[in-house]
């Protein structure tokens, strides 16, 4: 990696005078931590993520234990997810206040994995922020339907800003990535930063991952943070089979 390659140019955490929030949003595809555990960890916290929305988290034997061990080698806090929510997940750092939660299980096909939503609503600040991590349907039609209720979670949450971040198994020309992008901001159409694809590094090159925001909250930056301080290129390797998705947001705090 050359010098002409390192990222500096994301915004920080902080919350303004107004009270809005520069809240930094991690999504992350772990792979149920099958693979590199501390290289894993040591990349999310060079990504210093205010919110980190998780996909393929541990959900079977022990997964509560793997769920801490990941939060505490991160530096952030679990939030909910993981089994209840069959994969996603949401980590938070202790900025955030977390005002509630929920774990939904999506309608599932014959023969197809079992899905669901991590949801959470989080206060920064003066600022709240409506989360949702998602993994998508490998199947075209349960994948839309799934994208459908996923939209209709986060507009029932009661919140007028809101993130939906995840790994959709479909690429920008598809129709439920599609679908979410009418609806919503496509984070690194708004404001590309870093990387676009998503694959792990020597896969074909998608971006199957993204973070989508609603229209009130400003995209100040998003993509792979490949070339961020503290992202190695050698535990992005070692960390899991999808490069991660950092988004710097700003949300106003209520007038």
């Amino acid at each position: 990696m050359s010098t002409a390659d390192v990222l500096t140019d994301l915004p920080a955490s902080r919350t303004e005078p107004d009270g809005s929030a520069v809240i930094r949003v991690l999504s992350y595809n772990v792979r149920s931590m099958r693979d590199d555990v501390g290289a894993l960890a040591r990349v999310i916290r060079a990504c210093a993520p205010d919110v980190v929305c998780v996909q393929e988290a541990p959900r079977f034997f022990r997964w509560r234990k793997a769920a801490a061990r990941l939060a505490r080698l991160s530096e952030l806090v679990y939030v909910t997810g993981g089994a209840p929510s069959s994969g996603p997940m949401i980590l938070s750092s202790l900025r955030a206040r977390v005002l509630r939660t929920e774990d939904v299980l999506l309608p599932r096909t014959p023969g197809l994995h079992q899905r669901g939503l991590a949801v959470a609503v989080l206060r920064f600040g003066g600022a709240e922020l409506g989360v949702i991590s998602c993994h998508l349907s490998i199947d075209p039609a349960e994948r839309y339907v799934q994208g459908r209720l996923a939209l209709d979670k986060l507009a029932s949450l009661g919140v007028p800003h809101a993130v939906l971040a995840g790994d959709l198994n479909d690429r920008p020309e598809g129709r439920t990535f599609g679908l979410l992008a009418r609806a919503l901001q496509d984070g690194w159409a708004v404001r590309p930063w870093g990387r676009e694809h998503t694959t792990r590094l020597g896969d074909p090159s998608q971006r199957i991952d993204a973070v989508f925001t609603t229209a009130g909250v400003e995209v100040l930056g998003c993509g792979v943070p490949m070339g961020l301080p503290g992202v190695a290129e050698r535990d992005v390797r070692a960390a899991t089979d999808h490069l991660p998705v950092l988004a710097a947001l700003r949300v106003a705090a209520p007038r």
